[in-house]
């Protein structure tokens, strides 16, 4: 029996996921199947349920269900360490008698990416982190294990980016801002971690953001240079990078 897997969001077609994980499979010899699934905004849970009542194996978790995948789980599931501390969910292995295991590996994906494939030290440098949902706080405890000198996390809504800096307390000090409270600060890197590129939309940055030689990192991928990195790349960011290369190091491990 070929074991199936697969990748849920919503939107989904854009997905790269299926093309990493046939390729995986392949140089390691594995007969699986892995394919792109659309969940309707409001059956999330639905259809994690199906798939797993139709056999199959196991989920990633995209935009924007990973926080909604943290709360699946209940009593006898799983939850690895750094989904606990995330409270944010992209992977999901079923396992024996229905139960769930829980993980998340955006973060450790975004620092092979930026540390090892993009060659740029995240040690002693000023993180601006853009966003409070699933994708930011996949990635925050990551980022402070490499040791910055200091962490902002900028959201729209100021309270969600108080909130998810308040879970870092015995990690590292976060600061909380809006975007307001940016202005005459620079960053070295500079993350977008918000849905804004799905909808060609650019968060509001003050120009002066980028630090000379800054790194714009936007977790988005597949539609060139986002509104995000054209803004970046027009107001002195040296470095830019999308999100293919997390996607890959994220499958990887």
């Amino acid at each position: 029996m070929t074991d199936r897997y697969a990748v849920v969001g919503n939107p989904i077609a854009h997905s790269k996921s299926p093309l990493i994980h046939a390729e995986f499979a392949r140089q390691t010899g594995q007969d699986m199947a892995y394919i792109a699934l659309l969940a309707p905004l409001e059956d999330f849970a639905g259809t994690v349920k199906k798939f797993q009542a139709e056999g199959g194996k196991g989920l990633n978790v995209t935009v924007p269900f990973k926080l909604e995948a943290f709360g699946l789980l209940g009593p006898g599931d799983t939850l690895s360490e750094r989904a606990h501390f995330a409270q944010a969910v992209n992977t999901i292995k079923f396992e024996e008698g229905g139960r769930l295991y829980a993980d998340n590996t955006d973060g450790v994906g975004f620092v092979r990416d930026v540390t090892q494939n993009l060659r740029h030290s995240i040690t002693d440098k000023r993180v601006l982190l853009m966003g409070a949902g699933g994708a930011a706080r996949g990635v925050v405890l990551p980022i402070l294990m490499e040791k910055p000198s200091q962490l902002v996390i900028a959201n729209r809504t100021m309270s969600k980016a108080i909130e998810l800096a308040g879970t870092t307390k015995k990690y590292g000090h976060v600061l909380a801002s809006d975007y307001e409270q940016l202005a005459g600060r620079q960053f070295d890197i500079v993350i977008n971690a918000t849905s804004s590129s799905l909808s060609d939309a650019l968060p509001p940055l003050p120009q002066s953001v980028f630090a000379p030689g800054a790194l714009a990192y936007d977790m988005m991928y597949g539609k060139g240079l986002t509104p995000f990195l054209l803004f970046a790349q027009a107001n002195g960011a040296e470095h830019l990078a999308d999100g293919l290369g997390m996607l890959v190091e994220q499958a990887a491990e």
